[in-house]
Parts: structure tokens; C-alpha cells; sequence
């Protein structure tokens, strides 16, 4: 089902996409955030979501406001914020058994935790695919401080040969600096879990990344 949700920016209020899939005998719901300069659709969502679908985990695939307003790049991080607000709010009263797990590709799921350490999201646990430590080539600038606030558990699934990690080092003691987190490498994969000599389509490497979080969630649902 697709439809609408409506998200509270300082700019005034927009609207946002929204697709949900609740599978017969769901026991969890995951809410998944695209990247930075794709959208909800990309097949490296879409195939994620449609594996964990088959494990009986409900989805809620959405957009942020930049994509709405038919922009490549993100706008501001608190639009990001809001807008998970919204989806978080929205789940909580469409889908109030389940338990909720908040996850996102690169920049969306950055903007989850994010939102997490503000408080304006709640969730059972976090799951990263491809967290952008920092930009490529500038490891100086890293994008942890927030990390140790959250409370909540959180999954994060890197590449081992992703440009947005490097050295891995780093992403491990950022690991190590959080309440309750786990790490996975994905050995030979890069930021979108692309392998060398490799021409693997988007879905299917999303897809293999499900059994490692379908795992993780059933032990904290």
C-alpha cells in the first residue's frame, strides 16, 4: 500500500510517500530509509525489503522532503529529523503490536539515529546499511558524536571495502564507544555492497544483507 504522510517542517508542512507491506503473521516492522540522492524505490531498498518481507517482517519504505521537492541532494538534517518523527509516529498508531526497528541505507540511516539521539524517535533498534562514517578520503571528519547517546541497540553492516570507513579501525571504536551495537562486516563489499568482479544487480546485494538483520531483530523484538 502507498500513500501519504504528512511531515512538520520549520518551512511549513509537506508531504512524503509512503509504501507499506505487512506480510501475513508480521512480528516486527522495519522502517527503511533510502540514500542520499536516490529515493524509496531504488532496488537497493526495494530488494531489502522485499527479503525481510518473506522472514514475516512488516516494511515502511518512505521519502524524505528533498526528493518530494525534486532535489538530488539532501536539505537540511532537521527536515531529515522530522520527517522520521513522522514515520514513527505513523507506525506507532497503524502498526502498535509490532515491535518497531528503525534502518537506513547511508544517509538515511545516519538521519535515524540522528533523530534517535534528539528523542524525536523511539524505536527498538537501529539498523545501519552502510553507515557514512565520513566523507570519503576525509576521515577527520568523522560523524560519531551522537553515537554513544542512543540507547537503543544498534546494527551496523559495513563493507569492508567501503570508502566511507576507512580505515575500518575508526568504525570499530565507534562501535566500541556505544551503549549496545554490533558490527558486521561484509567482506570484499563496498559502500552499496557492490563486489569486485562482480555485477551483482542492486536488489539481490540488498537482499543478502537479511538474514544478518532478520537475525539480529528476532533476538530483540
Amino acid at each position: 500500500m502507498t500513500d501519504t504522510v504528512e511531515v512538520d517542517l520549520p518551512t511549513g508542512v509537506t508531504s512524503v510517500r509512503v509504501a507499506t507491506t505487512v506480510p501475513e503473521g508480521a512480528w516486527a516492522v522495519v522502517a527503511v530509509a533510502h540514500g542520499a540522492g536516490s529515493s524509496f524505490d531504488h532496488p537497493g531498498v526495494t530488494g531489502f525489503t522485499d527479503a525481510v518481507n518473506t522472514a514475516g517482517v512488516a516494511t515502511v519504505r518512505f521519502t524524505f522532503p528533498y526528493v518530494e521537492a525534486g532535489r538530488r541532494m539532501p536539505g537540511p538534517a532537521a527536515h531529515a529529523v522530522s520527517t522520521w518523527h513522522a514515520i514513527g509516529d505513523r507506525i506507532t498508531a497503524d502498526l502498535p503490536d509490532l515491535p518497531f526497528f528503525a534502518a537506513g541505507r547511508s544517509y538515511g540511516g545516519r538521519m535515524a539515529s540522528m533523530a534517535t539521539a534528539d528523542g524525536a524517535l523511539s524505536p527498538r533498534g537501529l539498523v545501519y546499511l552502510g553507515y557514512p562514517l565520513h566523507p570519503p578520503g576525509k576521515p577527520d571528519r568523522p560523524r560519531v558524536e551522537h553515537l554513544p547517546v542512543i540507547h537503543a541497540p544498534q546494527l551496523f553492516v559495513s563493507g569492508t571495502r567501503d570508502p566511507f570507513v576507512r580505515p575500518r579501525e575508526q568504525l570499530e571504536e565507534a562501535v566500541a564507544s556505544c551503549r549496545d551495537a554490533t558490527l558486521h562486516w561484509v567482506e570484499g563489499a563496498g559502500h552499496s555492497f557492490e563486489t569486485t568482479g562482480r555485477r551483482t544487480p542492486a536488489a539481490e546485494s540488498a537482499a543478502a544483507l537479511a538474514p544478518v538483520v532478520v537475525d539480529w531483530m528476532r533476538a530483540r523484538a
